[in-house]
């Protein structure tokens, strides 16, 4: 590396975290003046609020890496077309195509850490979050185990051993202790459906009443259980595609596929993952034509806005695309990269008018 191409590097690199940090501080501005509706509910306070925008960070930070890249080259290389630097740096002898691939490497090592923030770091936290919030504002014990879901309700323990996909609950076990911690009743449900207003409906109930003396066994179709614990409590273990690793969601997907259940939001998001690396390349190649085909003296402000645009269109384009993609059942892989492929075309035709 030569030291133009580690000067182009660097720059791009500093302008691309100065840009994620400034947009990660305005998510979280906005994600904390939507938390502040949650604000007392339960124990959820300024504390746990801070310490959910803590844990939600990193996925913010994944996510918003293509548009910071951007954003960051667009910004530094229009500096440089600005002050000149990239004309003396072409009399010095490096080439439209040696700034370009100064801005590819400059990709490579931002796409690294994004890789291993987005593999390694964000799943776990988005995890803890959710758990974080949902227990703070219930005032249940949540456990999760190799048992399924523990809850505490007062005397009550719950268990839960499978959640559905439309919310109800299956295989749940329920028992209630008395004033002397011993076990009183025991209640067993193969299905159990939300019915709101804090009400549950338990269908092929086997339940036994306990004793010093005997234990009595009954068996009801139906019955009602009175119960504050809300679904929304549950979601904190429903499989969330977009806070799985790439490995974890290969995993699921072929446990879904052996297993004759649908898979294709776990298939989407698992080739949004992979072609996440080429959109921060891609973005970073838009930036190029906008910067070496404008004339010098466009302001920071008119180049800003072109990357909000740019970055924002795009956004929305892939969400429209990935969302027919689930409607319709269309191929997968095809979904998610076709956004970025056609971009990438339009960014490649533009590079080589620029050069023509």
């Amino acid at each position: 590396m030569n030291v133009l191409t580690g000067y182009i590097v660097r720059e791009i690199i500093k302008g691309s975290f100065i840009a994620i940090l400034l947009l990660l501080t305005l998510f979280n501005l906005f994600t904390f003046s939507d938390q502040l509706k949650d604000l007392g509910k339960g124990s959820y306070g300024l504390t746990e609020i801070f310490y959910y925008l803590a844990l939600t960070s990193p996925t913010v930070f994944y996510e918003l890496m293509p548009a910071s890249a951007l954003l960051g080259s667009l910004f530094i290389l229009g500096a440089m077309g600005n002050n000149r630097e990239l004309i003396a740096m072409q009399a010095a002898g490096l080439s439209v195509m040696g700034i370009i691939r100064a801005v590819m490497l400059a990709g490579a090592i931002l796409v690294f850490i994004a890789i291993l923030v987005g593999e390694f770091v964000a799943p776990v936290t988005e995890r803890t979050a959710r758990v974080l919030k949902v227990t703070a504002q219930n005032e249940q014990v949540v456990m999760g185990g190799d048992y399924g879901l523990w809850l505490r309700e007062g005397k009550k323990f719950i268990n839960v051993r499978k959640i559905q996909d439309d919310g109800s609950l299956a295989d749940i076990s329920i028992y209630e202790l008395d004033d002397q911690r011993h076990l009183r009743q025991s209640t067993h449900a193969e299905k159990a459906s939300f019915q709101g207003n804090k009400q549950w409906k338990l269908e092929q109930i086997k339940q036994s009443d306990i004793s010093i003396q005997q234990v009595t066994a009954s068996s009801q179709n139906e019955q009602v259980w009175q119960s504050s614990v809300a679904p929304d409590l549950l979601k904190i273990v429903v499989v969330n595609p977009n806070n799985l690793s790439m490995y974890d969601l290969a995993m699921y997907i072929d446990f879904l596929k052996d297993n004759h259940q649908k898979s294709h939001s776990f298939e989407l998001a698992f080739w949004g993952r992979v072609v996440n690396p080429l959109i921060v390349f891609v973005m970073l190649l838009v930036s190029a034509p906008f910067v070496i085909g404008v004339k010098r003296g466009v302001n920071v402000g008119a180049r800003m806005m072109i990357g909000i645009v740019i970055g924002m269109g795009f956004n929305i384009v892939d969400k429209i695309v990935g969302h027919i993609g689930l409607i319709y059942e269309i191929n997968p892989p095809l979904m998610a990269f076709a956004p970025s492929l056609a971009v990438l075309a339009v960014a490649l035709f533009a590079l080589k008018r620029v050069q023509g």
